[in-house]
């Protein structure tokens, strides 16, 4: 047994995902985010970017109810969920943008969440430029699919550009505070961006 599975095997949040039929343990971050700033409801409309394995969409499915809508989006296919929409594609293709448009359809989103990261180099200030890069575009579709008064919500890897990218995000949400969940790994630099009631 490799050092890493075994690891991940004794993880509390791994072993609490499968017990409970979640596909990943950051479910439960998603959950500990919720539980602080309240950012769905229900009824909502979700895009869920960065979604494979599904872990996120399975929770966020649970908090809008049957009557909400859950769209995941990914570049690696997702096995299905019952009642969520999988999208697989590249969120800074437009074609993308254009089918999560269509599955929306006359709506616009209460929420766009992204748990998106970039392939891990181990060379730190690469992997902090990427993870930034993909907060970016995240931010790029929260903008265009977003409702006035909608939330957001982006993981981002700790550095250089970081209070860069906060700046950006205050000039379109009124209320914008870091979270590091309870069940985000000690040894990760990642942070969560909440935005709430974002304004055009």
């Amino acid at each position: 047994m490799t050092r890493w599975y075994r690891e991940r095997k004794e993880d509390y949040f791994y072993r609490k995902a499968k017990k409970e039929g979640y596909r990943a343990r950051s479910s439960f971050k998603l959950k500990q985010i919720q539980q602080r700033f309240n950012i769905i409801h229900r009824n909502d409309t979700i895009v869920d970017l960065g979604a494979a394995p599904g872990g996120w969409s399975q929770v966020a499915l649970e908090l809008v109810g049957p009557n909400g809508l859950v769209i995941g989006v990914d570049l690696d296919m997702i096995q299905p969920i019952s009642n969520v929409i999988f999208i697989q594609g590249d969120i800074t293709n437009p074609e993308t943008i254009n089918r999560i448009k269509n599955a929306i359809g006359d709506k616009t989103a209460d929420v766009v969440l992204s748990d998106m990261s970039p392939d891990i180099s181990g060379i730190y200030s690469i992997d902090h430029a990427r993870s930034v890069y993909l907060c970016e575009k995240a931010l790029e579709v929260a903008r265009e699919l977003l409702r006035d008064g909608g939330n957001f919500v982006c993981k981002i890897f700790m550095g250089s550009e970081y209070e860069n990218f906060i700046k950006e995000v205050k000039r379109w949400f009124n209320q914008v505070k870091p979270f590091t969940p309870p069940a985000s790994r000690r040894s990760s630099s990642e942070t969560y961006i909440i935005a709430k009631n974002f304004k055009r």
